[in-house]
């Protein structure tokens, strides 16, 4: 698990508990990171890196500098690697994600289809890490099964019980 206290870029959400840890998956917070510093990091690389490797690339921080450094570990770490390192992606910038607003058309509809309306207000009160989620959960072609159980864990009811 991660240590208490640990960066808000590097939370992991309650929908991902059952590979926290043990990491099977890579988390959210980390594939953030990864879009922000341009590297698409295969889960044979995420899984061929140690359980240690792995909590500290969850515990990275995001500022700029610390995002460069990210892909230059990663570049370095995998270069080995059996199927290759790691490889390149544009880095976005004005991706729906990195700005309050209202929700891209494809959040919104999947939200309205499981029964949350997903409006500007909503939306401008999530974190950039909370928007990313929802924009990965919701995207054409994924299978969206997380997809309900983060509108939960996002947009519960305060003092609701589990």
């Amino acid at each position: 698990m991660l240590p208490e206290g640990s960066h808000p870029c590097s939370h992991c959400f309650g929908f991902e508990r059952d590979f926290v840890g043990n990491w099977r998956c890579i988390p959210l917070c980390l594939r953030r990171k990864l879009d922000l510093c341009g590297v698409k990091l295969r889960l044979n690389h995420w899984l061929a890196l140690t359980g240690s490797q792995r909590d500290q690339l969850v515990l990275w921080p995001d500022g700029p500098d610390d995002l460069a450094a990210l892909a230059a570990e990663l570049r370095q770490s995998t270069a080995a690697m059996a199927d290759g390192g790691v490889t390149s992606l544009p880095i976005p910038r004005e991706a729906p994600w990195q700005h309050p607003g209202a929700p891209p058309a494809e959040v919104s509809s999947s939200a309205a289809e499981l029964g949350y309306g997903l409006g500007p207000d909503q939306w401008n009160g999530l974190s950039e890490l909370e928007r990313f989620a929802l924009c990965k959960l919701a995207r054409p072609g994924h299978d969206h099964h997380n997809l309900p159980a983060a509108l939960v864990e996002l947009f519960a009811p305060t003092g609701a019980s589990s």
